[in-house]
């Protein structure tokens, strides 16, 4: 049986500048920062929660976005000043700064020419986990925010950890502090950005082809995943998956071969409940809430990462237990004409196959999925992954095209693949969706919202102004 138990460790005096009451070291970073830093794009899910990280260790923290949005309540709330659009001048030394920012911004070409450090966002983030004991990552091109949530909840009053989610956990949101031991993080293999990363613990939960604006071929994403493994001391990998299992791995999980599997599957309303087992061995019963077959590997990854970090199979489980889900992901978001309406972050056609399969068993009636297409590049070069996975679905509405970092492609619009659904109905406004819906959707029927661009910020507003019942 597999066991590894957790070293304790003092503080040495080089350790403490100040021990909070909540475990953190005040001024862990500040050190690196003593001019403080401006992030430019601060609103968003990843960058907000590192502003929120630096500022809580004291390091002066400004940013700007060019809109509202929700974490920018909560930076407020945290005393971080934050400004709408790209006029205010940056003072600090450091610019932080995402992909999605490029070189003719004001901000950062001013800055540039200032002389100021500019730092990529996935170099901010690696320099932050070097400052941790130890760094747990989870990659993947699905489920990183889930597994990387279910940790969290796992260590959460176990073990001193910091997590940085790329989603809004329910209960966390996508920033939680409690100590500096354990560092919890997703690493994004968009632009290789992981390669920041150097891991105690890399957990890859998958590998298949995306970001095709980064990556021409498998081969390419594969060598990005194996130089990512290569910088981790140990690698856990998902057995089920031919790609991943190929990495050399200390530790595997899966549902049909690895260390770690889930064994007595039971379903109530599309919640699992499973027996963990050890190399063979039976350890605990696990019962999630958040709905999902898909779960149930995000849950052993997170799993089998506890393990490497010293937990106790009970511990464990009832870490997982309190995990009620992510935001945008299988999220009931209310009804419309009381119809209800679930929100799911899907935007690739395996995600996307997997949440219409879970919203077809747990409704009465007909699912009427509506997607939007996320980029040109990535719906141009998986056009016939998606067709078939959307075929799934009886008359799905295509919504227009979230173009992102993109300029507009016809061979990868929304209308192309609409095109390709002779079921489909294309739509391009709030108002013709709101119209199509009410034309649809019927009593103890289903309405799922899929994809990663605004979509969901579309139909929340339509839910508000639309009759619930």
């Amino acid at each position: 049986m597999f066991f590894h138990i957790a070293e304790e460790r003092a503080l040495t005096v080089k350790d403490c500048t100040i021990l909070r009451g909540d475990g953190i070291r005040w001024g862990m970073f500040s050190e690196l920062f003593p001019g403080g830093v401006y992030f430019i794009g601060i609103g968003g899910v990843s960058m907000s929660a590192l502003a929120r990280l630096l500022s809580a260790h004291g390091v002066r923290v400004r940013g700007s976005d060019a809109a509202e949005g929700p974490f920018l309540s909560m930076l407020r709330k945290a005393g971080i000043p934050v400004s709408l659009g790209f006029q205010e001048a940056v003072s600090e030394d450091t610019v932080v700064f995402t992909g999605a920012v490029d070189e003719s911004h004001p901000q950062l070409a001013a800055a540039k020419r200032a002389g100021k450090r500019l730092l990529p966002r996935a170099e901010l983030l690696g320099m932050i986990a070097e400052r941790f004991r130890r760094t747990v990552s989870f990659a993947g091109c699905h489920g990183k925010t889930t597994a990387t949530a279910m940790l969290s909840h796992i260590l959460l009053g176990r073990l001193p950890f910091t997590c940085h989610i790329g989603g809004e956990d329910l209960t966390l949101s996508n920033y939680h502090a409690e100590g500096e031991d354990v560092f919890v993080t997703e690493a994004c293999e968009f632009q290789r950005s992981f390669l920041s990363l150097k891991s105690s613990i890399a957990v890859i939960l998958n590998i298949e082809l995306d970001h095709t604006d980064c990556y021409r071929s498998e081969e390419e994403l594969f060598a990005a995943f194996s130089a990512f493994a290569e910088r981790a001391e140990r690698v856990i990998v998902n057995a089920d998956d031919v790609r991943a299992r190929s990495l050399p791995h200390a530790l595997s999980f899966g549902l049909c071969s690895g260390d770690i599997r889930a064994s007595g599957i039971r379903s109530n309303g599309e919640r699992y409940s499973f027996t963990v087992t050890e190399k063979g061995v039976p350890l605990v019963r696990v019962q999630l809430a958040a709905a999902g077959k898909v779960h149930i590997y995000n849950a052993l990854a997170a799993f089998a990462a506890a393990r490497l970090l010293g937990l106790v199979p009970q511990e464990i489980a009832d870490g997982l237990s309190s995990f009620r889900g992510v935001k945008r992901r299988f999220e009931r978001i209310g009804f419309f004409h009381g119809v209800p309406v679930i929100s799911d972050y899907a935007h690739h056609p395996r995600e996307i196959a997997a949440a219409i399969q879970t919203a077809q068993a747990i409704a009465e009636g007909t699912v009427h999925v509506v997607f939007q297409p996320h980029t040109y590049t990535r719906t141009r070069d998986l056009m016939e992954d998606f067709v078939a996975a959307l075929k799934a679905a009886e008359s799905p509405v295509i919504y227009r095209t979230y173009a992102a970092r993109e300029k507009f492609l016809f061979s990868g619009s929304a209308v192309m693949l609409a095109a390709r659904l002779p079921e489909a109905s294309y739509v391009q406004s709030p108002e013709q969706l709101a119209r199509v819906l009410a034309e649809k959707a019927k009593p103890r029927d289903l309405i799922l919202v899929l994809g990663a661009g605004d979509l969901d910020a579309i139909v929340r507003e339509m839910l508000q102004k639309t009759p619930s019942r």
